[in-house]
């Protein structure tokens, strides 16, 4: 059974290892991140800690029984009781229903543990599969999302209201 935990330094390799099995599959829905992104990665990964322990973010991972990620879960842009929901799945866990899962839990998460209030989201129109599980978790579409944001694709900003207990 796979688990939604916090990030941790430890969990550095098994991210990388994941973002680069799934690299080519992310194109399909974001901007590719560049090599420079995989070349300075540690850098990255460290920078998410600190946002993490600033109060600014709040990062999880999907672990596998394996120890293998099939998932990142990100909330980013922390302030004011809100914050942005970013989240991609494993081409190999895609369809089974794992993101509903742990995107549902995040949420969970977030007016629990994180105090938030109000969580936004966003995906492009042919992102069908992130809209049925933004629309599980309780999102409703808000209007235009920014294209810069979906790769230059057009598509739909969500936003949902956490209800703390």
């Amino acid at each position: 059974m796979a688990e939604l935990q916090r990030l941790r330094a430890e969990h550095g390799p098994a991210i990388l290892d994941f973002e680069l099995a799934n690299r080519a599959y992310f194109v399909g829905f974001v901007n590719d991140r560049g090599d420079e992104f995989y070349e300075r990665f540690a850098d990255q990964h460290r920078a998410m800690l600190a946002e993490q322990e600033a109060g600014v973010g709040a990062f999880y991972v999907l672990v596998d029984e394996d120890g293998s990620i099939l998932g990142r879960f990100n909330l980013y842009d922390v302030k004011d009781g809100a914050a942005v929901l970013g989240y991609r799945v494993a081409e190999r866990a895609a369809g089974r229903g794992v993101a509903s899962a742990a995107v549902r839990e995040l949420c969970r998460l977030a007016a629990t543990r994180h105090g938030l209030r109000t969580l936004t989201a966003a995906t492009s129109r042919e992102n069908v599969a992130s809209q049925r599980v933004l629309a599980k978790a309780g999102f409703v579409p808000v209007g235009p999302a920014d294209p810069a944001e979906l790769g230059g694709k057009p598509g739909t900003g969500y936003r949902l209201a956490l209800i703390a207990g």
